[in-house]
């Protein structure tokens, strides 16, 4: 079980973007890394080329969403809308779930 899971709002610990939130939008779990909605915005440019049929595509700029490190995000608490630490604790039905460290509030 991972402490930040896709759907979980995080907040920006380090880098150009500290301070932003944002939903966690998929979650590259070999590499230790968050795709965040909103948040490390990059821009590619890609030169003109051809399309099937003939069609020829615009060169454009291309902004995207780049990958952010684990250690750089903090998960927001969903009771108390503060970043927290993320803890896991047994239920009494034997489920293991995550929980704030903060709020003590389990987190679904």
């Amino acid at each position: 079980m991972q402490r930040v899971q896709q759907g979980d709002m995080v907040e920006v610990i380090a880098g150009k973007d500290k301070g932003l939130r944002g939903e966690v939008v998929r979650v590259l779990v070999n590499k230790n890394r968050v795709i965040v909605n909103g948040v490390n915005i990059l821009k590619r440019h890609r030169k003109a080329r051809p399309a099937p049929g003939g069609q020829q595509i615009p060169a454009q700029i291309i902004e995207f969403e780049a990958p952010l490190h684990l250690s750089n995000v903090m998960l927001v608490c969903p009771t108390s809308g503060e970043r927290t630490r993320v803890g896991f604790r047994f239920t009494e039905d034997g489920r293991k779930v995550r929980y704030s460290k903060k709020s003590g509030s389990i987190i679904e």
